[in-house]
This record gives structure tokens, C-alpha cells and sequence, in this order.
């Protein structure tokens, strides 16, 4: 829709300016000094050109290696079951050789907190690591360009393409290229459900045809995420939609590194002959190519300065570098570095010493300490755990023999992958017993609710609620003691 503002000064009130706003069409010929103002441009799509050097290839290092490990891992087996599992409805986590329960959600805690911090740590250090070489948004749009290329072919093959009329060979290649597409992000949606679904059974519900299951629900889910967000959305989830290219500023600092243009270097820019000298033409580096701006995922130039678009990939100090061997002129006219030591001309050794500075060194220890934190828990940690519930259908009774009955229930959680027997006690008031079995057996990574009740004389403590402290402890088929849990509740003693 296009717009125009035209301004009619008023005789009688000369300060006052009335600004009406009518649509194009209606001004039409009129001799009027008209600006047009579009308020919704259409997005252009965007074609990288493929790109070789160091940073590709360390992009393409990322790729394998996170790709290898999300569709590897849950075909990995650990004993009798899947390595990694996250079993929502049984409620039990199976990382490797550790079993852990909601209880246990602390871990949880301390996993994102130094997901956190690794990010604060990196942003601080270079920037959009992060997104440039291992975010999925990232990972997903490198596999789906490098289909695309492989089908339809590089930059200007698939621009001709996609200007073509349609024909017999653009519908083949349009169509051959959407099903490798299609078979990626259902190849990576039925991978995600089988972190929280044993893989194997998942795979029987689609052999067997069951569509009408939870798991083949979310598979086509996240299969249509990953083939609209990697094939169509691109680089706008990344400008429009990540929240980290909006708040990555508040991260950066001077001495942060960043690919930057060096326009000291490089400007004036322009064409030339490779055997024109610069001095006499007083041009810079520069050659003008636009091969940077090409190659760019998110279709901005470089030269222009720092962007918030940009996610760091190095792919135009790559493109910059083979362009800068074939004229005969040093690399690094776009490389990684900081504003400190462009505006200084500092060296490389003298880059890296200001990078190491006191807010790095500070994100590192508190990342460390939390680390440390974390596996000396696991370390540390019991392999049982203990819950006690008061019998709320009866508070206290009276049973024969004139005693006091109170009723608990334990929920006794194995976190072994071996069955473990467990020896019951109870303390904190004097004659207190315990009227059922004191030993309970629970099989490997079972949980089991036991009802326990404990009995006391009647005279034996006055009315009131007494604090009492229940003894779990795991034992050996000898007797000896392994490790023991104490949990507190308390004896009501009725009036």
C-alpha cells in the first residue's frame, strides 16, 4: 500500500499544519510534490552462494558432529534398555548409567545454569558462536541448502530456476529436491520423539500403522517445524523471530571478537586490474565483489558495519580471503576481531591478551564452580530415594492393646538398575514401634509404595504432635549397611 503526505499551510494559523492522508491512486497526475512511502515491502528470498575455507569447514565440523550425536544417541543401548531416555510417563530420566526422578529436578537447574553461562562465556569471547556454527536453526538450513545446491545447483543456477516459467525439468527438480527435504525433517522429528519414546517402539507404531498415537502426532509436528523453518523460513527466523539478536548487545563489549571489515584497508572500494597499483588509482583493498554480501545466510553486508543480523559464520571472511589470493593482496580485509584492536591496530597476540579479560575470567570460574557442583552432587549422590506421606484417611487411632496407631505411607524410589533391600526404623519417641515388616525389597529403577504403621503405648507421650524421624537404609544381602536416608515427620497423639 502506498501513501501520500502532503503539508497545506494555513493563513490563518501559520503554526498549525494539517496533514491529510489519502491513498496514491486518489492524487494521481496531480502536479503536487508527492513522496511515496511503501509500509509493507515483500521479503526477498535469499541465495547463498557456496563458500570453502577454514570457517566452512569448522561450520561443516559442527554439522557432523551435533548431527551424529542427536541421531546416534538413542540407538545407543545400555544393558537391557536405550542410553538415553526420557520416560515422561514413567517419570524416570535414563542418561547412560544415571537414573534420576522429578525429585531430582535440581539437576535440571544446574544444567540450564551452565547452558546459560557457556552462552554468556562465548557471546563475551566471539560473539554468535552459538548461532553461527551450532544452533539447529543454523545446522538444519546448511543440510537443506546443501540438498538444494546438489539438486537445482549453485547461486545463479537456482536464481534462472526460480525466474523460469514452469517446465518439466524445474517441476522434477522442484519436487525432487522437497522430498529429500521431507524425508530429513521426518528422519529428524521421529530422532526427537525417540528421546522420550524407546526408538524401537516407535518405530513398530509406524510399521504397524498406529496414527493414532501421541508419538506419531509430535513426529509429524516436529518434521513440519524442521522442514518450514529450515527450507522456507531461513534466515527470517534467525532475523525476526531468535531473541538472542536482540539482546546480544547487552553482551558484547569492545574486546569482543566479531567479524569486522577493516574500512581502513579496504576503502575507497572499487574495480580494478590485477596489475593496477593502488596508490595511483587511491583505491583500497576492496575489489567491490560483492561475493561477501553473496555468501552471507542473512543477506547483509559486512562492510556496512556490526549488524544484528549477522550470526557470526565467517562465511564472507572466507569468500573475502580466496578473493584477496586470486588480486595478490594479504588476507583479513573481513576477519575475526575487535573493535579495540581494529581502531588500535593491535597484533594478534595483543587481541587475544584483551580477550581474556576480567568479565571472561569471571563467567569461567562461576561456570567451573557450577560444574564442579553439579558432578560432586552426582557423585555424592544416594542411590534411593524416600518420600513420607501421613495416612490422611486417619490421622490416629486406637487399636487393641490400648495403643496409638499413626499410618504412613513411603514411596521408596531404587535409582539402582539392581534390585536393593531396604531395613525400616523409626525414632524420636520413647516405646515407639514399628508394626509392620521392616525389610522391603524394590526391583531396578521401581518405585514402590509401602504402608507402614506405627504404634505407641498409650500413656506414653501427651496429646499433641511429636517429631519423629524415619531410618531407611540400604543393605547388603550379609546385612551391612550400604547407605541410609533419614526423613523427618511427625506422631499425633490424639486428646
Amino acid at each position: 500500500m502506498h501513501l501520500k503526505a502532503s503539508v497545506l499551510d494555513s493563513k490563518e494559523k501559520p503554526s498549525r499544519k494539517i496533514v491529510p492522508i489519502v491513498p496514491a491512486e486518489a492524487v494521481a497526475g496531480s502536479g503536487d510534490d508527492v513522496q511515496m512511502v511503501s509500509l509493507y515491502a515483500a521479503t526477498q528470498k535469499i541465495y547463498p552462494r557456496s563458500v570453502h575455507g577454514i570457517f566452512a569447514k569448522w561450520r561443516w565440523f559442527m554439522v557432523v558432529l551435533t548431527q551424529l550425536v542427536f541421531y546416534g544417541l538413542p540407538w545407543l543401548e545400555w544393558g537391557q534398555r536405550q542410553a538415553v531416555l526420557f520416560d515422561l510417563g514413567a517419570r524416570r530420566f535414563y542418561i547412560f548409567g544415571l537414573v534420576l526422578y522429578p525429585q531430582d529436578f535440581i539437576y535440571l537447574t544446574a544444567i540450564l545454569v551452565i547452558s546459560a553461562f557457556s552462552l554468556f562465556l562465548f557471546t563475551a569471547v566471539a560473539g554468535r558462536l552459538w548461532c553461527g556454527y551450532a544452533c539447529p536453526q543454523t545446522v538444519y538450513s546448511e543440510i537443506f541448502m546443501w540438498v538444494e545446491r546438489k539438486v537445482e545447483g549453485d547461486r545463479s543456477a537456482r536464481m534462472r530456476l526460480d525466474g523460469e516459467k514452469m517446465s518439466l525439468e524445474k517441476l522434477f527438480k522442484k519436487v525432487y529436491k522437497h522430498i529429500f527435504w521431507l524425508a530429513i525433517a521426518m528422519w529428524t522429528g521421529f530422532t526427537f520423539v525417540g528421546y522420550f519414546t524407546p526408538v524401537k517402539e516407535l518405530g513398530m507404531e509406524f510399521f504397524l500403522g498406529n496414527m493414532g498415537s501421541w508419538e506419531v502426532f509430535w513426529v509429524f509436528f516436529y518434521a513440519l517445524a524442521t522442514y518450514g523453518n529450515a527450507g522456507f523460513m531461513r534466515e527470517q527466523v534467525c532475523k525476526y523471530m531468535c531473541p538472542y539478536a536482540r539482546f546480544q548487545s547487552a553482551m558484547f563489549d569492545k574486546d569482543t571478537l566479531i567479524v569486522t571489515y577493516d574500512a581502513e584497508r579496504g576503502e575507497p572500494r572499487g574495480a580494478r586490474s590485477k596489475k593496477t597499483d593502488l596508490t595511483n588509482l587511491g583505491l583500497g583493498a576492496c575489489v567491490d565483489c560483492t561475493l561477501c554480501v553473496q555468501v552471507c545466510p542473512t543477506g547483509i553486508d559486512i562492510r556496512q558495519g556490526l549488524q544484528y543480523e549477522c550470526i557470526g559464520c565467517g562465511a564472507c571472511a572466507d569468500v573475502c580471503d580466496t578473493v584477496m589470493d586470486k588480486v595478490g593482496y594479504p588476507r583479513g580485509l573481513i576477519k575475526y576481531s575487535t573493535e579495540h584492536a581494529m581502531a588500535n591496530g593491535w597484533t594478534k597476540e595483543q587481541t587475544l591478551r584483551h580477550i581474556f579479560r576480567p568479565r571472561v575470567i569471571l563467567y569461567v570460574g562461576i561456570l567451573l564452580l557450577v560444574i564442579a557442583a553439579l558432578f560432586t552432587s552426582l557423585g555424592l549422590r544416594k542411590p534411593f530415594k524416600v518420600d513420607v506421606v501421613r495416612d490422611r484417611a486417619s490421622l490416629a487411632r486406637i487399636v487393641a492393646g490400648g495403643n496409638i496407631e499413626n499410618v504412613y505411607r513411603l514411596q521408596i524410589m531404587n535409582a539402582a538398575e539392581t534390585p536393593l533391600d531396604f531395613r525400616l526404623a523409626v525414632k524420636g519417641l520413647p516405646h515407639l514401634t514399628l508394626a509392620t515388616d521392616s525389610h522391603v525389597r524394590v526391583a531396578p529403577t521401581e518405585s514402590l509404595w509401602v504402608s507402614v504403621r506405627l504404634q505407641l503405648p498409650y500413656d506414653a507421650a501427651p496429646a499433641g504432635s511429636h517429631p519423629i524421624e524415619f531410618t531407611i537404609q540400604s543393605v547388603q544381602e550379609d546385612g551391612q549397611v550400604r547407605s541410609e536416608l533419614q526423613e523427618k515427620s511427625v506422631f499425633l497423639v490424639p486428646r
